[in-house]
């Protein structure tokens, strides 16, 4: 083959296209499968895994809102519990979820679904910062329950809150030391920082900053 014929192969002939995805299919490979998978427009995406750090402060968070809770009518779920979202179907995997009240769920592809989380947590990453700020953010608006975002970063002590208001304005705050206190107003807890991040090492200084360039 001609090197022409090669670029024009590469570059102006449609390649084999992705498999499309059937909502019955999605359901039946999950049910089936022990690795997670989300499912959008016909296509399914591997949940992968996470760094030491991101499950190092996912069990913290589990571990100081659990204990915070106990003995009262509210829960919090790990990111096995799938939750349903309405303009993003059929469900999605948060970090961490929790409500106070009575869980409610449907039953979705044979899978039981909640549907009335009040708080959602994401664990940050470079590589999905900007979808959990953006793009999931809005899509997670669409649960009616859906009143408080977390959003923590790995690299570094920062924690994103964003609270739904009366006027339905969302407000953002942010804190950086670890000294400092985030009330959680959906479910009536304080996490402090410094237990957030217990155990996790952060990367030298100069490398947490081109981390967040490159973000």
């Amino acid at each position: 083959m001609s090197l022409v014929s090669a670029l024009f192969k590469r570059y102006f002939m449609p390649s084999k296209p992705k498999k499309h995805y059937s909502l019955e299919e999605y359901f039946e490979i999950e049910l089936n499968s022990e690795i997670k998978y989300e499912y959008w427009d016909g296509q399914i995406f591997a949940m992968s895994g996470a760094s030491p750090e991101h499950n190092e402060i996912a069990v913290n968070l589990i571990r100081e809102i659990s204990n915070q809770l106990k003995g009262r009518q509210c829960k919090v779920f790990n990111s096995d519990q799938r939750v349903k979202v309405p303009i993003w179907p059929p469900y999605r995997y948060p970090d961490l979820v929790a409500l106070c009240g009575k869980p409610e769920y449907e039953t979705i592809g044979g899978v039981k679904t909640l549907l009335n989380p009040t708080l959602i947590i994401e664990v940050l990453s470079p590589s999905t910062e900007a979808f959990d700020r953006g793009d999931k953010f809005s899509y997670y608006k669409s649960i009616p329950s859906f009143c408080e975002y977390i959003l923590v970063a790995q690299h570094r002590p920062h924690i994103t809150q964003i609270v739904k208001q009366g006027d339905n304005k969302w407000l953002i705050s942010e804190v950086n030391e670890l000294e400092s206190t985030v009330y959680l107003s959906s479910i009536d807890c304080s996490l402090l920082l410094s237990d957030v991040y217990l155990g996790v090492e952060f990367p030298p200084l100069s490398q947490s900053l081109l981390g967040e360039r490159l973000e």
